[in-house]
């Protein structure tokens, strides 16, 4: 697959205007990803991470316009996903646990009949307070992490229409549109909070008066239903 590199070669010192003028977003994107990296990467080593991505960015796209911003989010984001996943931020003892939940989980939902609440997936699983939110921090950054990639390759980019077919590009950005279409509200609004404003999942929690654990839950059914009017 080809990568976009733009014609419109930056010099250094564009470079190093651009990069400051960018700076905040940055920021922005490290404060969101903090509270699921912190454990894996130094704050000062992210912010690096994420300078290394604007960077990266600003070189293949060439002059900013009105759409860099958002090819910008996607590259930094980019950059700091590779490390955390580089670092294997899921230890396997947390990877196993994950699996053994999710499985008990599945069975404790068909002797309910009904999704379970919070208190008795706890009660099940005979989880403390503090196991219940490691197990739900992880399932929703694995479902972000997911997401973004998907999101990352539906969105158009400078790159889009030399990496894919126009057919293919509009087909993906169809399902794309119908796959946030299914969504309801609340869950629209997790979306627009976490990419177009960039929050993170606390500051969602207190926008939406919710629990930091039902922000993780909301997002972990966001990307299983975008995902599957992927495969559907």
């Amino acid at each position: 697959m080809s990568e976009f590199i733009s014609s419109d070669a930056l010099t250094p010192a564009q470079e190093r205007q651009y990069v400051t003028d960018w700076l905040p977003l940055v920021k922005r994107v490290v404060k969101q990803l903090a509270p699921q990296a912190d454990s894996v990467i130094d704050r000062d080593d992210m912010e690096q991470i994420a300078l290394m991505g604007l960077l990266e960015a600003l070189r293949r796209y060439g002059q900013p316009d009105e759409m860099f911003a958002g090819y910008a989010v996607q590259r930094i984001r980019g950059a700091v996903l590779d490390e955390l996943r580089l670092h294997d931020w899921r230890p396997r003892r947390l990877r196993q646990k994950t699996h053994k939940i999710n499985d008990a989980l599945r069975e404790l939902s068909r002797q309910l009949g009904r999704e379970p609440r919070d208190d008795e997936i706890r009660q099940h699983l005979d989880l403390t307070i503090e196991e219940y939110q490691e197990y739900l921090q992880l399932e929703s950054a694995s479902a972000m992490e997911s997401l973004d990639n998907l999101i990352a390759a539906s969105e158009f980019s400078p790159g889009a229409l030399q990496s894919r077919p126009l057919e293919d590009e509009i087909e993906i950005g169809r399902t794309l549109t119908y796959a946030l279409n299914q969504l309801d509200h609340r869950e629209q609004i997790i979306l627009s909070l976490y990419y177009q404003q960039e929050l993170s999942l606390k500051e969602i929690a207190l926008v939406l008066d919710l629990t930091e654990a039902r922000v993780c839950q909301l997002n972990k059914k966001i990307s299983e239903k975008i995902r599957r009017s992927f495969v559907n």
